[in-house]
């Protein structure tokens, strides 16, 4: 698929973005061109220390921001494919630094758009997240908002251009996510848990970089992919991690669910489910949809459906153990 080929990432240097730089290569070593997109020096800077052979000379770092349109042409010129990747993430910080956001994940999203269909890009997978459903917080509201951007400019860009959506929920040891605080904290013989109930879906780096990938390759242009994940209970991942440590309740934070989910009861209506993975639609009469659920044999889902964290398979204390060593 990406052999021959152009691609560009943005938010290149996160967590996401690394792995799937190493994926690519390693799957695709005769990628043509590989730019990494972001606006942080210093991440560049050391992660293009591990690119200096000469069998990368294919890679190219471009300092940038999403929300710089100019930019952003000027990085994804006779691109091929876009992996958008650069969103601000943090929960409470979005809660306190709105404004930031909305330039970030919404207005970054539409320059991403117009950029794409501008220079010709044939393909736009972005990343979303469990939080733009049904969201409560600034962070899940301006996610949801990227989402219906790049589905609906599907509408406008003809078959030049097609966006597809890649959904799915934390990801295991991401920067600043519960996994690594617990770990931080695990010396100390005490954890900050902020409601015992709460439950989360879990996705290893590696599974997700794959599950984009995969949906690069098959997407066809307005689908939501959602890929069939595991939950784990906050108190099996403090067990998990320290099963002698302290328990400090500190109360939910401000945006923060008990439960997140990834396909709302409203979205079920235009939901095919697959072995591994749902699609959402923008509607049930959609040429896609009827596509999908001829051609690939797609089940429709209950009407009530809703797929969530709480009412899921979850992940034992045992197996949590498994991961967290694994994936640390």
């Amino acid at each position: 698929m990406l052999n021959n080929k152009k691609v560009l990432i943005t938010g290149g240097t996160g967590s996401f973005g690394k792995e799937v730089v190493k994926t690519i290569f390693k799957k695709y070593p005769k990628i043509k061109r590989l730019i990494i997109f972001s606006r942080d020096e210093l991440k560049q800077s050391e992660m293009s220390k591990d690119y200096l052979d000469k069998k990368y000379d294919n890679i190219r770092f471009f300092i940038g921001d999403v929300r710089d349109k100019e930019r952003l042409i000027r990085a994804s010129n006779g691109i091929d494919y876009i992996i958008h990747a650069a969103a601000l993430k943090q929960v409470p910080i979005a809660e306190y630094n709105p404004l930031e956001f909305i330039k970030t994940n919404i207005l970054g999203a539409s320059n991403v758009i117009e950029t794409a269909i501008t220079c010709g890009v044939k393909k736009v997978i972005a990343l979303s997240t469990d939080k733009a459903a049904s969201p409560i917080n600034l962070y899940g509201a301006t996610k949801l908002c990227s989402d219906k951007l790049f589905i609906a400019a599907n509408n406008y860009a003809g078959k030049k251009t097609i966006f597809s959506i890649v959904r799915y929920g934390n990801v295991m040891n991401s920067r600043g996510s519960v996994i690594p605080n617990f770990l931080e904290m695990k010396n100390k013989n005490s954890l900050t848990i902020t409601d015992k109930k709460m439950t989360r879906f879990n996705i290893t780096l590696n599974k997700g970089v794959n599950f984009v990938l995969r949906c690069l390759k098959n997407c066809k242009g307005g689908e939501t992919f959602v890929p069939k994940l595991p939950s784990y209970n906050i108190l099996d991942l403090a067990k998990a991690i320290s099963p002698k440590a302290k328990l400090k309740i500190i109360g939910k934070r401000p945006g923060e669910k008990i439960n997140e989910e990834m396909i709302t009861t409203a979205d079920s209506i235009n939901t095919l489910e697959f072995k591994d993975h749902f699609i959402i639609f923008p509607n049930t009469k959609d040429k896609l949809y009827k596509f999908y659920k001829i051609s690939n044999k797609g089940k429709t889902l209950p009407s009530d459906f809703s797929y969530n964290s709480k009412n899921n398979k979850y992940l034992s204390i045992s197996k949590l153990k498994e991961l967290i060593k694994k994936n640390s």
